[in-house]
């Protein structure tokens, strides 16, 4: 099993993507990569503590590969956007690839840089080591499972 951890706006729409994935095995929504420390959402929601709701995906390699995954963060996202995915603005809502395995880095590169010219601007996703990662609160984990219709700003059907 593998882990990478992936921020792409909201959380709760990301994580219902990617659950839906054959070889995703397991997701966890929280912050990722901020500069305190246990912080709660109404803390991340002021933008001072540097933190990206990001999604932990934990997946089996032998049947979905990191590039695969990407290709799925991509359709998802606008890397080209600064703070902000859909109606949903902030720097808690930029985009990020966090890498845990020093080996997906190279991989993480490349793949960025094959996509880059299918984009008028830059790409303004992250691609950092994970620094940290906090378990969001109890009721945002598995949102949209728990509230069926509830906000999201990826098209899920």
């Amino acid at each position: 099993m593998k882990e990478i951890f992936f921020a792409g706006g909201c959380f709760w729409g990301v994580e219902e993507f990617f659950s839906r994935i054959d070889g995703v095995e397991d997701t966890e929504v929280g912050y990722a990569n901020g500069i305190t420390e246990d912080p709660d959402y109404k803390q991340v929601c002021t933008g001072k503590t540097g933190f990206a709701e990001a999604c932990q995906i934990k997946y089996d390699p032998e049947v979905i590969s990191l590039d695969t995954l990407l290709d799925k963060l991509f359709s998802v996202i606008d890397p080209t956007l600064i703070d902000r995915q859909g109606p949903d603005i902030g720097n808690q809502y930029r985009t990020g690839v966090y890498y845990v395995d020093e080996a997906d880095r190279p991989v993480i590169e490349a793949y960025f840089e094959k996509v880059r010219s299918h984009y008028d601007l830059p790409i303004r996703t992250e691609l950092e080591p994970l620094k940290n990662f906090y378990e969001a609160e109890e009721y945002h984990q598995d949102y949209l499972k728990k509230n069926p219709g509830g906000y999201c700003h990826i098209k899920l059907d």
